[in-house]
């Protein structure tokens, strides 16, 4: 399946598309909130595993509705060194199949499931992992992404 494209501020305001990646490996990960402890975990994770990908040919790229300034502050406070894109309409959320319906303390609601898409170079997704564990989560995307470099 096709990666949806997508056209996104990062932390300073500079526009990032799905195009500008087109002959790299690319992680591309949702998260619902700048700061919470969930998604700082997953985030440092990133952050601590990139090199490990980079090796590989693969970029981070992490989208949430926070706004930009959100994300400068969470990247600043959390040494980030990934990309990380504000999307506080959702649609980019919503075209990868991220925004779902979920539960928290018994209540309903819509919201941004922590899901990661692996892109190939082409622009393909080749695998999506879905309600990952945000400390272990690097480790099986450094797998599968060596066994599809390899191939």
């Amino acid at each position: 399946m096709k990666a949806p494209d997508f056209s996104l501020p990062d932390k300073d305001g500079k526009t990032h598309t799905l195009q500008e990646y087109v002959g790299k490996w690319l992680v591309v990960y949702f998260y619902p909130k700048d700061d919470t402890p969930g998604c700082t975990t997953e985030a440092c994770a990133f952050r601590d595993g990139r090199e490990m990908l980079a090796e590989l040919g693969a970029e981070i790229v992490g989208i949430s509705k926070d706004t930009a300034k959100s994300h400068g502050k969470f990247a600043e406070k959390n040494d980030l060194n990934f990309t990380l894109l504000s999307d506080p309409t959702t649609k980019t959320i919503a075209a990868f199949g991220s925004w779902k319906p979920k539960k928290f303390a018994g209540r309903e609601y819509i919201g941004i499931n922590r899901d990661t898409y692996l892109i190939d170079p082409s622009g393909e997704i080749v695998k999506k992992y879905e309600d990952v564990d945000p400390k272990t989560h690097i480790g099986e995307i450094y797998k599968d992404l060596k066994q599809l470099v390899k191939s």
